[in-house]
Parts: structure tokens; C-alpha cells; sequence
């Protein structure tokens, strides 16, 4: 499993009945999490004590039930220098998926060691936390979203980190759609990121359905690397897309035509908050990435 173990600000605690408890900073949260089916053993405070709390609701959806959580707060990644403005708002969300940092560390020192400049094509950017790392990294990217609020949220994380001005074009766009008409305009990206959600709305309320578009998307993110491509990253929260059929993806895209290395495999957060945790080596599984490689 890849798991992220450079967080200071950020930890699991605990999990346990269907949610997890987590440390934000100063702030402790409880969400829910449809993987943890386990049942719950840990005497943690914060269980009893949070500063929020997410319900979900039986019909679908949820609220949140605040105790003392500012609207807004800051979290760091410290290993990259990258900072976040983060803020609960709907789906159990706060603007951060915390597992990525292991793939934001990964992409990072290939950007690095790549001796060459880099363009790096990140796909269903969200707020990001991909595109700040391959920033700080060296790389120029070109970040695409569907939502005008996640890429106005991701310029402002972007301010917070010092990288306001580095080399990174910000787009509205469906995702698709988008990367058919750089093909077009003939451009090419050495690298390419992708966060797919699993159901969504392009800004024109084009569907996406990750079963029915992931492939055709990658596809077409092939037709625009350019001849001596450097990674390509593919992450999954949907169940039905275990690290295997990444890997499938990969090796039938990538690596047939331009060789190189594909793996894959679980993402996770490792469970720090009680010593039986920490002795066992616990990880809270968080969904899976695919990698290919030069």
C-alpha cells in the first residue's frame, strides 16, 4: 500500500463504526467513510469532544454539526512547503485529500531529476494540492476543473504556498473536452494527472460517469504526450476501479506504446491516534493509484 507518512499537521486518530476521526490542524473532525466497517474500540477524547462532526443522512447526503470550528483554517504540507486554506462545505469535504501527499512526493522528485523543463496536464484539479506540488517542483501546469469555485480556491491555495506567480494556467473546462481540443492545437504535456470523480457535471452540465469515461479519457490523454513522456497518474476513490484495472489501463495505453513501468496499488492514511494502532501498523484504506513511468 502507498501511504502517506509525512504529514505533522494532519492525522487519522481513529476509525471505527462507519466514520473516522482525524486531526486538522488544531481541529478535530469526525466524517463518515463507507470503507471503514469495522467496529469501533478506541477510547479517543475526540470522539466524545470534536470541533465538527458530519451526519449522514439515511435518505443520502449529510449535514454538518459544528461545535468550535472556524469557517476557515489553514493546514501545511511541510516536506513541499505547501499550504492550504481549508473550510467544511458539503459532501463531508474540506479541501484537501490528504492520502495524495504520497503521490505528490512521488511526482515531485520525477519532476526534479528530470533535467529537462516539464509540463504537467492535471485533470480534475479540485483545489490543488497536485498542482502546487509539481509547481514547487519545477514544472509548469496547466490545471483544469469543472467548477469555478474549486479553480478560484485552488489560485488562492496557490497565494498561500508563495506560488501566486509560478508558471500554472488555470481552466474551467470539461475535463474531456478539454484535453480533445489541445489535441487539436496540437500541444503536448510530458505529464499527466487525473483525480476523477465517480459521477459529476462538466460547467455546461455535461455528464460524467467514470465508468463509461475513464478510458475513453485516457485514451485521449495519450494522443497529447509528447514523444518522451515522464509519468502519467491515475487516482480512484470508486470501488470498482481496484489497482488492477488502473494497471490494465496503463500497460494497454502507456506502457504499449512507449515502454517504461507501470504499478499500482492502494492508497492509505496510517491510524496514529492510540498505540494498539501504532503498533499493528494500521492504515485507513483511501482508494487506489496507478502509475506509469519512463
Amino acid at each position: 500500500m502507498l501511504t502517506a507518512n509525512g504529514w505533522t499537521e494532519y492525522e487519522v486518530l481513529d476509525a471505527g463504526g462507519g466514520e473516522k476521526l482525524e486531526r486538522w490542524g488544531k481541529y478535530t473532525l469526525i466524517r463518515p467513510d463507507p470503507q471503514v466497517i469495522w467496529e469501533r474500540d478506541g477510547n479517543l477524547p475526540g470522539w466524545k469532544r470534536p470541533n465538527a462532526h458530519y451526519h449522514r443522512s439515511s435518505k443520502g447526503g449529510g449535514e454538518w454539526e459544528f461545535f468550535d470550528l472556524p469557517d476557515e483554517w489553514e493546514l501545511s504540507y511541510v516536506p513541499l512547503d505547501l499550504h492550504f486554506h481549508l473550510k467544511p462545505f458539503k459532501f463531508k469535504h474540506t479541501g484537501l485529500f490528504p492520502e495524495q501527499a504520497v503521490n505528490w512526493e512521488w511526482f515531485s522528485k520525477k519532476i526534479r531529476e528530470a533535467g529537462r523543463p516539464v509540463r504537467v496536464l492535471n485533470l480534475f484539479a479540485y483545489t490543488g494540492g497536485a498542482t502546487l506540488a509539481a509547481a514547487r517542483a519545477g514544472a509548469s501546469v496547466t490545471h483544469v476543473d469543472a467548477s469555478k469555485g474549486m479553480v478560484g480556491w485552488a489560485k488562492e491555495n496557490a497565494v498561500l504556498s508563495g506560488l501566486g506567480e509560478a508558471p500554472v494556467r488555470y481552466i474551467v473546462d470539461d475535463c474531456l473536452k478539454f484535453v480533445e481540443r489541445e489535441k487539436r492545437r496540437g500541444k503536448a504535456y510530458d505529464a499527466v494527472i487525473m483525480d476523477p470523480p465517480s459521477y459529476g457535471r462538466g460547467p455546461n452540465g455535461e455528464l460524467w460517469k467514470l465508468e463509461e469515461t475513464i478510458h475513453p479519457l485516457i485514451r485521449a490523454c495519450t494522443g497529447i504526450l509528447n514523444e518522451d513522456p515522464l509519468f502519467f497518474l491515475i487516482n480512484a476513490y470508486t470501488t470498482g476501479l481496484q489497482p488492477g484495472v488502473l494497471s490494465y489501463f496503463l500497460k494497454t495505453e502507456l506502457e504499449a506504446k512507449h515502454g517504461g513501468r507501470v504499478t499500482a496499488d492502494e492508497v492509505g492514511l496510517p491510524i496514529s491516534g492510540t498505540k494498539k494502532a501504532r503498533d499493528l501498523g494500521l492504515v485507513l484504506p483511501c482508494g487506489a493509484a496507478g502509475r506509469w513511468e519512463k
